[in-house]
């Protein structure tokens, strides 16, 4: 019998379609187990810009694009995050960071799963660590 994975991938945006979603799952499983922390169950939303703006305004009262929205809506019996990332907003840092869509967008897929397992990018040397955890991941992935 196969078990169910906890991670589970809708798409509100149509012209969108992802490659090898099992492979991912299983990778990002893998992560959280690497990091010593427990697999919530995970919903990754991908989306417009539009939708993700509104997410931005609407939860964060901030007003500006960006390229994923992390919500941690765990509780001590139940843990649960929601993920969303804007397909558009990936599509144009692939073209400003000359990289491919798939290596950013996986890029911004990892960022969101670090955030749950406790690493923050608020500040500098915080940008930094993240930064070398993502390339650590994007490297073990391809």
């Amino acid at each position: 019998m196969l078990s169910k994975s906890k991670v589970c991938l809708f798409f509100e945006y149509k012209k969108f379609n992802l490659r090898n979603r099992a492979c991912l799952k299983l990778f990002i499983e893998a992560i959280f187990k690497r990091e010593k922390k427990s697999l919530p169950s995970i919903n990754y939303i991908f989306c417009s810009d539009k939708r993700l703006l509104e997410i931005n305004k609407h939860f964060l009262n901030l007003n500006y694009y960006t390229d994923i929205i992390t919500f941690d809506l765990s509780d001590p019996d139940y843990i649960f995050a929601e993920i969303y990332i804007s397909i558009d907003r990936v599509k144009d840092n692939a073209k400003i960071f000359n990289t491919s869509f798939k290596s950013e967008l996986h890029r911004v897929i990892f960022h969101g799963v670090l955030h749950l397992c406790g690493y923050k990018d608020k500040s500098k040397p915080e940008k930094e660590k993240m930064r070398a955890k993502e390339d650590f991941y994007l490297t073990n992935y391809y």
